[in-house]
């Protein structure tokens, strides 16, 4: 079973590929010709699969936040950035294909009233140009989200690290304990070390008045 960490590498994968999706179906917008209808059904295919496996995987990242004891505050954030993503993006699926319907049924209509084509091609003009607006705000708006990701990644790999500092501080503790427990249990240990420190201290007073003894022969001499 992947864990949380891979299925958030595969949520963001998946949400990378359906801002690309989403801005080349944007892009029929800008011809509604019969010649773009087979590209077009791929993408809006590739998109709804898409969408389909980033909901399969939210759902695996909801039994994992379940079924783990230890969760995070970080992590059920991220879970519920992923849920909001998901959700705007269908939002933005749903709006693309309205737009574009709408556009085909009036062209539908102006093949049959051809006294409105004038008028017909001025709302054009203008549902052009706002759809272009629409396409550069999604633009700015997939790059102010891959910054949020990019910030989003940062902060859990910081997270992750001081876990792991804490993990590994723990485990040296236990180590130190069972070490202390283990030389207590020996027989005659504390004697040695008394017996070790007593000598250290020994040494220490010899080398101490040696010194003391040539630092006053120097001055005598002086």
């Amino acid at each position: 079973m992947p864990t949380f960490g891979q299925l958030r590498t595969q949520a963001r994968s998946l949400e990378t590929e359906t801002e690309t999706l989403l801005s080349r179906y944007a892009g029929f917008a800008q011809s509604l010709s019969a010649s773009v209808m087979e590209d077009e059904n791929k993408v809006v295919k590739n998109i709804e699969e898409n969408l389909r496996k980033r909901g399969d995987i939210l759902a695996q990242l909801n039994r994992e936040i379940e079924s783990d004891t230890k969760t995070s505050t970080t992590q059920l954030y991220q879970v519920q950035r992923h849920r909001e993503v998901l959700a705007e993006h269908r939002n933005e699926f749903n709006r693309i294909r309205s737009n574009l319907q709408h556009d085909r049924n009036h062209l539908n209509l102006l093949s049959s009233v051809r006294e409105d084509i004038t008028q017909h091609q001025q709302q054009q003009q203008q549902a052009r140009e706002g759809r272009d607006a629409d396409y550069y705000l999604m633009n700015e708006r997939n790059r102010i989200d891959n910054s949020n990701s990019m910030a989003d990644s940062l902060l859990a790999q910081a997270y992750e690290t001081r876990d792991e500092f804490v993990r590994q501080r723990t485990t040296l503790s236990g180590v130190q304990r069972r070490l202390v427990g283990t030389l207590s249990n020996i027989p005659g240990i504390n004697t040695i070390i008394a017996k070790v420190n007593t000598r250290k201290k020994r040494d220490s007073l010899i080398l101490a008045s040696l010194i003391t003894f040539c630092v006053l022969l120097i001055l005598f001499f002086h």
